[in-house]
């Protein structure tokens, strides 16, 4: 059985979804679910869906390897950042080296690095007057944003949209292939 370890710090709308797809699967399942936000919506949802929650603090982050330590421990065959802001420690990308994938509300690498995320993205793909935004799944390195590109996948931006606009759109982008990338990852 594979296993999958979700990093989240947000609402958790995108590791709901990858639970919702591989619900039933006796080949795959959402082994953990692991936040630096005590008050996130992720820990809501992994509650309801029956997924542990693991939290954790900067320092147990960035100062120890703990959190290396335990997904090794727990066998965990790819760890997926959905909405997780911290970037991920030296020693965590070594220990999982092509096993630790991103979402990115852009077409990277256009609009990524350090703050580029959110609705900090939008605003600034509508302010540059772009007429198309995205996402990217990519690979996880040592550099937010920079690791190699797995997929991509783009909407139109209207004249007319706003941040608010262009992030309903991108969520739509992320619900539909962030899922299904994962499973191919696994395979």
């Amino acid at each position: 059985m594979k296993r999958i370890a979700i990093f989240a710090s947000g609402s958790g709308s995108n590791a709901e979804k990858i639970a919702d797809y591989f619900a039933g699967r006796t080949d795959v399942e959402i082994s953990l679910i692991l936040s630096n936000n005590p008050k996130a919506g992720v820990i809501d949802r992994a509650r309801r869906l029956h997924i542990p929650v693991l939290l954790f603090d900067r320092t147990t982050f960035y100062q120890t390897d703990r959190i290396t330590q335990f997904l090794l421990a727990q066998h965990v065959d790819l760890v997926v950042l959905a909405g997780f802001m911290w970037l991920v420690p030296a020693g965590l990308v070594a220990a999982f080296p092509d096993k630790i994938v991103n979402i990115h509300p852009a077409l990277l690498p256009k609009y990524g690095g350090k703050g580029m995320y959110g609705h900090f993205v939008h605003e600034a793909v509508v302010a540059a007057g772009e007429r198309e935004s995205g996402i990217t799944i990519h690979f996880v390195n040592n550099h937010y944003d920079e690791g190699a590109p797995v997929f991509q996948a783009s909407c139109v931006v209207e004249p007319t949209d706003t941040p608010d606009d262009v992030a309903r759109k991108v969520q739509v982008l992320e619900h539909e292939h962030f899922p299904r990338v994962v499973d191919e990852l696994l395979k």
